[in-house]
């Protein structure tokens, strides 16, 4: 074991101590002394002994559950703190920098290997325009306030991780530990309030200011330097690589708690933000930037005065705060930006950019290179808009609108058109200079939602927003009814309009779609940009399982790439991706290694989805190495894109994807006991009344088909049967090697990047999950006539995991990487508690009517947390 492992103990140890403290101070020793029972059981029940953990939970009163859970939940939160702590940790001069800070410099000496020139070089990695998309999450739980204090913990675990501290400093560490920890124990770790969609913006706002703020100026720093250190040339100061947009307060898909006016209050919020924030950049180099020597340029600008800098940053300083304040007036009341309010991002980047030239002709670079550059680099990357927020409707509210005018002026009605008719009536109407609609036309509520939600996109700065998606997309003409509907509401400039396809059927149609849709006459022409398409992989896996889902969707990536190239379009594709492998989650590096060739021209969108942009991007350093990952994966994949898979692998590919498909729809769809066990024997009922996100578990009334992806996988996830991940794998592959297919699947895993990612992303997935676990769901909460099925899917879950090893020639999952394996065996100690406190929970819940603010739910929902917090990638 490694002095890194050892240190991660010893941190753990040490956070797990004070807990003890804390909780010892609150309930006393007796009390301590049942939790010490209860780990020390889930130990020895997890090492083959006699079942002693649920008899240990048996003995607990009623007014112990609660506290019992909130302990292990937040062991839980503190183990991540420590593991997160882990990988940014001060190393040794003798030991290795971690793999995210060498990846940049490694590839850039591979790609010059390769033959590709500094010029090139510098010019690509400067064009690079990747976009993480931050999404708003049903089953992100924490607290803003918590999670600041888990920063806080974070911040104490780097202060004591110097040698050279006295006593007396270790000492005052450990005491500010104490203090944070028992903050943190008596704080609600459960909101009692479903958040609102502007609590959801917030939440990512803060993310931004308290980390990636810090993070990107110091990547793009050392990513400069990496440039510089391999071709001798730096980075423009305009390149942006990474940029951030945001679907917090506009993604209204299924969601009507986000209507036009929350848009137009989010909108205006993160001009706020971004104001205050420029402002404390900007009120700092006044005071630093005193110097008096000045380029000509800049003696210009001001004149001939003492402090030529400070003359040049304080009536920027002014504008920011005017700008401040307009955003805060204008939330409460509509008024128009006065002449001192920002507008365009050059007014920021202008002054700044003239002080930085100054200095550096004035033999100052030194000073330029500092807080100064890194300005710059935000003003560049996250400027006066902070983020560009896009929006998200369904189809067919746009065809349901639509619908409702062409019958209010006699034409019919839209939605029963065939897509002909509407395309001929769209195309019509979009080279129409008159209005469609009338003045005095008064629509029903939906519609007059829906062009309402145009009208603040028309009135929005063009650089505050991002694209429009359109979920559930299926036909050309839901592009150009959108186009119609954002022309009728006054929007004169272009906006990127984005087919969302989602199900497999609309994943095979993609190509056909757009093929048609870039061949009508002047679609092309008003583009204005790249045809951005997005790829749906949590819909898609939930409708046909995994191993069809990906398939379909490195198939349409292909396709579309194709049909983009003959018609001589930029394609850019966007990602939707959410943390769990049944969603398209995994390590982003080696995901988007795995894209098909072309798809990963220098450009890149992707969602991040709530949790796990707090692990992602929650601390400043953890920020930088994910930029890092990003920033290398799309360079290489530009550049090294992987050879097309052989005509063999996707003969075999399209036989693993029918049969994974069968047999998924055969067990969710076609199984009369499925949904019923299903609502059983998961949290999924309960998810849908707790307080976990604005928007709700369920697009409508239904089945399975009607669930949302995030609780249909979070509901499994609870109870580690992790079933959307891997059902269908488990039988595609075994009718594989049945066949004598063996040597091809290992020729594929072994030189076929999509495939190797794939089944490394399962094997993950396997190893986190726990049939026993699951079995003790079935044994507290499922009918006696429904568990053979919970049976039956375990012995897939079985077959899974052996065909798995099977592949990858190992005896235990995940043997490759022990220190994986190594912290999911402490965590299952913490974790065992949780599901069996939760299986008991649910069962009491389900047989009364409790309030959401009951001993009872609380604790119900602190477990759904605490297990969250243990599996990371949840939902």
């Amino acid at each position: 074991m490694t002095d890194i492992d050892v240190r991660l103990r010893e941190d753990v140890h040490l956070l797990g101590e004070l807990l003890g403290d804390t909780v010892r101070e609150q309930h006393g020793e007796a009390f301590l002394q049942k939790i010490e029972a209860i780990r020390h059981s889930a130990k020895a029940d997890r090492s083959g002994g006699e079942e002693q953990l649920s008899s240990a939970l048996a003995d607990l009163a009623d007014d112990e559950l609660l506290p019992v859970a909130r302990a292990f939940n937040q062991f839980l939160n503190l183990a991540n703190i420590a593991e997160q702590y882990q990988l940014i940790r001060r190393r040794d001069a003798d030991q290795p920098e971690p793999f995210e800070a060498r990846v940049l410099p490694e590839l850039l000496a591979r790609l010059k290997a390769a033959g590709h020139t500094d010029d090139a070089l510098a010019r690509q990695l400067g064009k690079l325009n990747i976009e993480l998309v931050l999404t708003a999450h049903p089953t992100e739980v924490a607290r803003r306030t918590l999670i600041q204090k888990y920063d806080a913990i974070a911040a104490q675990l780097a202060a004591q991780d110097h040698r050279d501290l006295t006593p007396a400093e270790r000492e005052q560490i450990r005491e500010r530990l104490q203090r944070l920890i028992a903050e943190a124990w008596h704080t609600e770790e459960i909101r009692r309030t479903r958040p609102t969609p502007v609590d959801e913006a917030k939440w990512g706002f803060a993310v931004i200011e308290h980390s990636l703020w810090q993070a990107i100026p110091s990547h793009m720093r050392k990513a400069d330097q990496a440039l510089h250190a391999a071709t001798g040339l730096r980075l423009p100061l305009e390149a942006a690589p990474i940029r951030f947009a945001s679907w917090m307060g506009g993604d209204r898909d299924g969601n009507p708690n986000v209507t036009a006016a929350v848009t137009r209050e989010v909108l205006l919020l993160a001009r706020w933000m971004a104001a205050d924030l420029f402002l404390r950049d900007v009120h700092s180099l006044a005071a630093e930037l005193s110097m008096q020597q000045a380029s000509p340029a800049l003696r210009a600008k001001v004149g001939d005065c003492a402090e030529p800098y400070r003359a040049v940053l304080k009536p920027l300083r002014e504008r920011l705060r005017e700008t401040r304040a307009w955003a805060q007036a204008a939330l409460t009341t509509a008024q128009a930006p006065g002449p001192q309010v920002l507008q365009d991002n050059r007014e920021l980047f202008e002054p700044l950019h003239l002080c930085f030239e100054s200095l550096h002709a004035c033999g100052m670079g030194v000073i330029a290179d500092g807080p100064l550059l890194d300005c710059l680099r935000r003003a560049v990357t996250f400027g006066l808009f902070l983020v560009r927020l896009d929006v998200r409707q369904d189809s067919s509210r746009h065809s349901a609108a639509l619908s409702e005018i062409t019958d209010y002026l006699g034409l019919g009605r839209y939605a029963e058109w065939d897509e002909d008719t509407r395309i001929d009536f769209l195309q019509r109407e979009l080279n129409n200079r008159r209005p469609l609609l009338p003045a005095h036309f008064k629509p029903q509520a939906d519609t007059a939602e829906v062009l309402a939600t145009c009208r603040e996109i028309a009135a929005a700065p063009a650089a505050s927003l991002g694209s429009y998606v359109i979920s559930m997309a299926g036909a050309a003409s839901d592009v150009l009814a959108v186009q119609l509907l954002l022309k009728e509401a006054g929007l004169l400039r272009p906006m990127r309009v984005v087919p969302l396809f989602e199900t497999l059927a609309d994943l095979d149609n993609a190509g056909p779609v757009m093929q048609r849709l870039l061949g009508l006459p002047g679609y092309r022409a008003g583009l204005h940009g790249p045809q951005e398409v997005m790829i749906g992989y949590s819909d898609s896996a939930k409708d046909a399982g995994t191993t069809a889902a990906a398939w379909a969707q490195y198939r349409a990536q292909e396709t579309l790439v194709r049909i983009c190239r003959e018609q001589e379009v930029e394609l850019l594709l966007f990602h939707g991706r959410g943390g769990t492998v049944g969603r398209g989650g995994g390590p982003a590096h080696a995901a988007i290694l795995s894209q098909p060739p072309g798809s990963v021209a220098g450009r890149f969108r992707t969602t991040e989805q709530g949790e796990m942009i707090r692990f992602k991007f929650g601390l400043p350093d953890i920020a930088e190495q994910n930029l890092n990952l990003y920033l290398a994966a799309v360079l290489e994949a530009t550049l090294l894109p992987p050879p097309p898979p052989r005509p063999a692998w996707r003969e075999l590919m399209d036989q693993l994807a029918a049969d994974g498909v069968r047999t998924y729809r055969g067990v969710v769809r076609e199984n009369p006991d499925f949904v019923e066990y299903f609502r059983q024997s998961t949290p999924e009922q309960e998810l849908g009344r707790l307080p976990l996100g604005s928007r709700p578990a369920k697009r409508r009334a239904g089945g399975i088909e009607s669930l949302r992806a995030i609780p249909w996988i979070f509901g499994w996830t609870q109870t580690r049967l992790m079933l959307p991940a891997w059902l269908g794998w488990e039988a595609a592959l075994s009718d594989a090697l049945a066949r004598g297919q063996g040597p091809l699947l290992a020729q594929m895993r072994e030189e076929w990047p999509f495939f190797r990612t794939r089944i490394d992303m399962l094997e993950m997935v396997l190893a986190k999950a726990d049939a026993e676990i699951a079995r003790s769901y079935d044994e507290r909460l499922v009918q006696p006539e429904l568990r053979p099925l919970g049976e039956h899917l375990r012995d897939l879950l079985s077959q899974a995991c052996q065909v798995v090893l099977g592949l990858t020639g190992q005896s235990v999952l995940l043997a490759h990487s022990p220190a994986t394996l190594e912290f999911i065996r402490l965590r299952n100690t913490y974790l065992d508690p949780l599901h069996l406190l939760q299986a008991e929970l649910l069962a009491r819940s389900r047989g009364r009517e409790a309030a959401l603010d009951s001993p009872l739910e609380q604790a119900l929902l602190v477990t759904v947390a605490g297990i969250a917090a243990g599996l990371r990638n949840t939902g």
